[in-house]
Order: C-alpha cells, then sequence, then structure tokens
C-alpha cells in the first residue's frame, strides 16, 4: 500500500522554459496524509517514524490522525522511479519534496517557478523567444547565449 496520495496533475515545459514547439512532460503532485508516521497512540508507528529519513517530520495529530496540513508532498514527473535500496515508499528522483504547511502557504506561481526550475536543472533560463520576419525562431537564454528554435 502507498503512503502517497494523488492531488493533482498537470503538464509542464520537459525542460523548464515555454516556448515554441518545446516538449511537455506529465508532473503529478503526491500528498503524504498526516497520520503517516506520525507518534500520535492508536496510529501504528508507536514503534518510530519509517518514513523519517526521506520525508520532512512526522505530524503531532488528533486520535482520528488529523491535522492541519499534510506531512508533505512530493513533486514527480512520469520518469520518476519509487522505491530505493533504503525505502520501497521512497522516490529516487523527485523533483521536490515540500512539507505540508510550506505546499498549503505558496501560491501557484511560485509552486510553479520551483518546479520549472527544478525541471531547467543546471540549464540557464529563457528570457526570450524571437520570431524574425522570415518566420525563423531563435530562443535567447539569461547567460547570453542564444540558438534556432526546432
Amino acid at each position: 500500500m502507498s503512503i502517497y496520495a494523488t492531488l493533482w496533475r498537470l503538464k509542464f515545459p520537459r525542460h523548464g522554459d515555454v516556448h515554441t514547439g518545446c516538449e511537455w512532460v506529465e508532473v503529478t503532485a503526491q500528498g503524504v496524509p498526516p497520520h503517516i508516521g506520525s507518534s500520535t497512540p492508536g496510529l501504528g508507528y508507536e514503534d518510530g517514524d519509517p518514513y523519517a529519513d526521506f520525508l520532512p517530520p512526522a505530524l503531532a495529530t488528533d486520535q482520528e490522525g488529523h491535522a492541519e496540513f499534510m506531512r508533505a508532498v512530493v513533486i514527480i514527473t512520469e520518469e520518476t522511479v519509487k522505491g530505493t535500496a533504503r525505502h520501497p515508499q521512497e522516490y529516487s528522483n523527485s523533483l521536490l519534496t515540500l512539507d505540508g504547511k510550506q505546499y498549503a502557504s505558496m501560491t501557484f506561481d511560485k509552486l510553479h517557478n520551483c518546479i520549472c526550475d527544478a525541471l531547467r536543472g543546471d540549464r540557464p533560463r529563457l528570457v526570450i523567444e524571437a520570431i524574425g520576419q522570415d518566420g525563423r525562431r531563435s530562443l535567447h537564454f539569461e547567460d547570453g547565449r542564444s540558438r534556432e528554435a526546432n
């Protein structure tokens, strides 16, 4: 059984920047409910939190396992692999892991930028796509480099 619940799925530019002809990738938000790993008596984790090595700290909950926020939200792509040598519930290459309060207080614009930054990796940010009079497109990046668009 999974500790994750799918919150949403959206398409994002595969390499973090939107331009004509860019590829898209499905990005999914996986929520971890507050009772997972909680030390609240009766929730099944009295012997410790088996997810402490890869999730934000467990939450104190009420007796039913409810809390104000989720324990975590893990942002993944369709290429993300679930299961590591350390734990079968750990994602080995997630884009982001946020605690529930961070996720709940983040605007969509901020979340979108964080996801695009993670997808971009160490590549420079696209700042402009130019279309010449002849219809040719060029991409210009924050580091001053540019290239023709396909």
